[in-house]
């Protein structure tokens, strides 16, 4: 038990004590002849003990008020003091919980920040490296089918040099064409030497220079035919028999050429000089004209349409790192994203952790401060209560006071019953003295916090207003005096009482 509410229990005994000593004196029989500032009554004896007994109980309520309305008013302010320790408390804690989360919300209020902005960055970095990726994924697109269309078009020119160089050699490896001998001054009629050329064929060769290399098969004759030869050069015999041979000169491509032969038939008719004339060998070899320049041309565009593919080829390499590279930057862009995007959720789901914690002490400084706030209302309703008691209690006192102090006018013969009145009234004070102990005992057991009990002013004697030669003064019982000793005597011990629980507990 605190000190506090160790003196408000003796404060609180004391008054208890005092409250019956002051109601058992106030209790005693006013004798005629003493003065009083109080107005006086007079009545009958019956009539004046009903007003006390009356009065008495009145006190004895208003007396058991005080002491209930101590009690709440102790127990209110027990709980106002706990509230206000509380808030107390609260208020601490929400200052060091503030002090510590201001700190941890401007930190993650910054992280969150930062996180936010990265996040951004990163978005917008993912954004761009995917219209890259996708731009490029588009070059590489567009380069691979120009390598394809390449690759057609070296198809196609390789396969037109291919036939080129089919051409060609089959022009190189020489092809057999009609040719005819024919009279040089007569085209339409069939040379004597023709007879030697039975087969009325020639063997056409393209040379790589772009001329034709001709060789007309002699069948026989060969003995008699000596030379031949085209614009002034020898032709070529090579012999394939005794009598046979393979006539070959070399020309540009033509329709006919003109041949110079010297014939030699003395030895079959010795009469016949050599003769030399001149033939016109019909044969053609236009046919060979534009293979070698469509070769060239093929190879030509074989050799552009392979240029081009190496080209594309090249391009779609380089299109396909970039393309690469890009693809990889948008990967690693789309995880930097992500990664943001976490790192914000994080930070975000921090902060607001931070602000929980934060308003969580506030709420609870607020709770405990409304709590303190109900508990001094409470407070304040119990002290007006208190208050209102103490001023009844005031009101009964006074109304005792009033109802002791009325005279009581009997006749000579009715002082038997004067002095049983003031037994009565002595046993009424005997009752008030116990009520008052219970109180006091009460009081004692109750927790408070301060109790004010009004305490009625000091009895005066009460002075009649009759002369003391009536004979209304001289019958009044002269009882004062001797009751007093024993009413003073029964409230103090009734003030011992009061007195000793508190000073035993005091020590306890």
């Amino acid at each position: 038990m605190t000190s506090h509410v160790k003196n408000t229990l003796v404060t609180t005994a004391a008054i208890a004590g005092a409250l019956a000593a002051t109601t058992l004196f106030n209790t005693t029989t006013v004798k005629a002849d003493t003065t009083s500032s109080a107005p006086v009554t007079t009545t009958t004896s019956a009539t004046k003990d009903t007003a006390i007994a009356s009065a008495q109980a009145k006190v004895n309520s208003a007396s058991a008020a005080v002491v209930s309305a101590q009690a709440a008013y102790g127990s209110a302010s027990t709980a106002a003091f706990d509230a206000a320790a509380k808030t107390a408390a609260a208020s601490a804690s929400a200052a060091a919980t503030s002090a510590a989360t201001s700190s941890a919300v401007a930190n993650a209020q910054a992280a969150a920040d930062s996180a936010a902005t990265a996040k951004s960055t990163a978005d917008a970095n993912l954004a761009k490296a995917q219209s890259n990726a996708a731009a490029t994924s588009r070059a590489k697109s567009m380069t691979s089918a120009a390598v394809v269309s390449a690759q057609s078009a070296v198809a196609s020119a390789s396969a037109k040099a291919s036939d080129a160089d089919s051409a060609v050699a089959s022009a190189e490896a020489g092809q057999t064409v009609t040719a005819n001998l024919m009279k040089s001054d007569d085209p339409t009629q069939a040379s004597a030497a023709q007879q030697y050329f039975a087969t009325k064929t020639a063997i056409v060769k393209l040379l790589p220079s772009g001329q034709v290399q001709i060789t007309i098969p002699l069948t026989s004759g060969l003995k008699y035919l000596k030379e031949v030869s085209y614009n002034g050069v020898d032709a070529t015999f090579t012999k394939t028999g005794d009598d046979s041979a393979n006539i070959t000169f070399t020309a540009d491509p033509a329709t006919s050429y003109t041949l110079a032969m010297t014939m030699d038939i003395t030895s079959v008719m010795p009469f016949m000089p050599i003769m030399h004339e001149k033939a016109l060998l019909d044969v053609d070899t236009t046919i060979f004209n534009g293979l070698l320049a469509a070769k060239s041309a093929a190879d030509a565009a074989l050799t552009s349409a392979q240029a081009a593919l190496s080209t594309a080829e090249t391009n779609a390499a380089t299109v396909a790192q970039v393309a690469s590279k890009a693809a990889s930057t948008a990967t690693a862009a789309a995880t930097v994203a992500s990664d943001a995007a976490v790192a914000a959720t994080s930070a975000a789901t921090n902060l607001t952790s931070a602000q929980a914690a934060n308003s969580t002490a506030q709420a609870a400084l607020t709770s405990a401060q409304a709590a303190q706030s109900a508990a001094d209302a409470v407070l304040a309703a119990a002290k007006a209560n208190l208050d209102s008691a103490n001023a009844a209690l005031t009101s009964a006192q006074a109304e005792l006071k009033s109802a002791q102090n009325i005279v009581v006018v009997t006749p000579a013969s009715s002082t038997a019953s004067s002095a049983s009145s003031t037994a009565s009234s002595a046993g009424s004070a005997a009752s008030a003295a116990t009520a008052t102990s219970n109180v006091a005992s009460s009081a004692s057991t109750t927790t408070v916090t301060s109790a004010v009990v009004a305490t009625p002013a000091t009895t005066k004697k009460a002075t009649s207003s009759t002369p003391a030669s009536s004979t209304t003064a001289k019958t009044l019982p002269q009882t004062g005096n001797e009751n007093q000793s024993a009413l003073v005597a029964l409230g103090l011990a009734i003030l011992t009482l009061g007195i000793y629980p508190m000073m035993k507990r005091k020590h306890a």
